[in-house]
Order: C-alpha cells, then sequence, then structure tokens
C-alpha cells in the first residue's frame, strides 16, 4: 500500500548508502522532502533532496540542521536516526576508552543530539515522528561487541523515554531492530569466500540476509498514519533470528 507524505519534510542520517539511503529514496518516491545527512554524498538527483554533509558526531551539523529548518521549512514531520557504525564485536578487553567512545558518539548521541535539534519545531506543531535505529544488539547479546551492544540497548531506553515524556504532546517514538541486513556496513561478512555471510544465513530462520528496503519498507509503515497507536516500541526485522 503506497503511502502520501506530500508535504512533510523528513530527515535521514547515514543517507548515502545502506538504509538510510533506501529510506531517502523511499520517502522522495512517497512525495515527501527528504534532507540526507551524511558524510559523503548521497547518489540521489531529486528536487525534492536537500543533502547535508556532516558528521553525525559533530554538534554543529545539528546547528546547521536547526537553522535549515526553522528558516527553509519552518517544520520537520519524520526523523530517522539511521547512522551508525560496527565495533568488530571487540569484547570489553579489546575495546579502548577511545573506541568505545567513538561507538558511543555515532551509535547513540547523534541520535540524542538529532532529537535535541528538531524536537522543539515538533512541539510546536504538536506532531512529529522519530524512527531511531537499533539492532537485535539493542535486544540480545552477540550481536556486536561491547560498545555496539551498549549503545544499541541504550537506543531502546533512550526511544521509549522520549515517546513516554512527550506522546501527549503529539510526539511517537518507536525502534527498529535490524538483523543481517546486506547493507555496506556489513560487507566484512561477505569478504573473501563470504564464509561469515553464509553462516549468518544459516543460522537465520529466513536462510537470507535482507536487503536495505525492506527495512525502508517497515519505517515507511513506521512514519505513516496506519501506525499511529503504535508508541515507544522496538520491531525486529531480522528474519527470526532472535526467535531462537
Amino acid at each position: 500500500m503506497a503511502e502520501d507524505f506530500s508535504g512533510q519534510v523528513v530527515v535521514v542520517t547515514g543517507a548515502a548508502s545502506g538504509i538510510g539511503l533506501e529510506q531517502a529514496r523511499l520517502f522522495l518516491e512517497n512525495g515527501a522532502v527528504v534532507i540526507g545527512i551524511d558524510k559523503d554524498t548521497a547518489p540521489i538527483v531529486n528536487d525534492n533532496f536537500v543533502t547535508l554533509v556532516g558528521d553525525v558526531t559533530e554538534p554543529q551539523l545539528f546547528e546547521k540542521l536547526s537553522k535549515l529548518l526553522t528558516d527553509s521549512f519552518k517544520k520537520v514531520d519524520v526523523v530517522c536516526n539511521t547512522a551508525g557504525v560496527l565495533d568488530d564485536y571487540r569484547p570489553v578487553m579489546e575495546t579502548s576508552i577511545s573506541q568505545w567512545d567513538q561507538i558511543i558518539e555515532t551509535d547513540l548521541t547523534s541520535q540524542f543530539m538529532m532529537i535535541k535539534a528538531t524536537l522543539p519545531l515538533m512541539l510546536e506543531q504538536k506532531s512529529g515522528i522519530f524512527v531511531n535505529m537499533a539492532s537485535i544488539a539493542g535486544l540480545v547479546g552477540g550481536g556486536g561487541g561491547v560498545a555496539y551492544t551498549a549503545s544499541k540497548h541504550a537506543v531502546i531506553g533512550m526511544t521509549q523515554q522520549l515517546d513516554l515524556d512527550y506522546a501527549d504532546q503529539g510526539i511517537r517514538a518507536n525502534c527498529i531492530a535490524p538483523g543481517a541486513i546486506d547493507t555496506p556496513m556489513n560487507q566484512k561478512d561477505f569478504a573473501g569466500d563470504g564464509k561469515m555471510a553464509k553462516w549468518v544465513a544459516e543460522q537465520t530462520p529466513a536462510k537470507r540476509w535482507a536487503k536495505p528496503k525492506e527495512v525502508a519498507e517497515l519505517t515507511l509503515f513506521l512514519a505513516s498514519f496506519r501506525s499511529d497507536y503504535i508508541h515507544g516500541t522496538v520491531i525486529p526485522i531480522d528474519g527470526g533470528w532472535l526467535e531462537k
């Protein structure tokens, strides 16, 4: 079922590749104006697409975004906090303080800064939707190393508290928890003979990796009026990984 996001302003981080790119494309296909944020320029040519190049760990980026939204659009309807990095499954004894900080800043603090930058406009207009990217690593161990797992657990808690605090003011916040998604972030698993990628597929009940567009489709549903009564929830899209 097609969605109509005409007249809506959507912000997507990590928009140059993987899930973020597919989210940006799908919102554009459904009529939205999309502000795509990434360190790289997204391969999208569309009159309704605005590129904001920057690192999501830098507070100045969110100052620029806030100014852009206030000056040019005077609204923001949907925020997709999608940008993130992996930590190579490093356990505590193999994780330095600087590595910990880098993962937490990219995967958690960036989402907090995005919320701080966009929530005031949402509260003014009495509506707004956050779709935050968690992971199956936010629900169980084994989906990442200690820093990644900690950050994604925290994303889920932050999202639930955000929704609890502001749901009565028109705000809705939910998480997506992907499992094995075939994105550039996971290309190490496909390196060489692809032994790791094959193992992951074998261990997944659905026996395959998902495509980024499948996560983007779920995002559109969570950003639509059809999901208006879904609040503070984390929805796995993992081919059955968590059911084992």
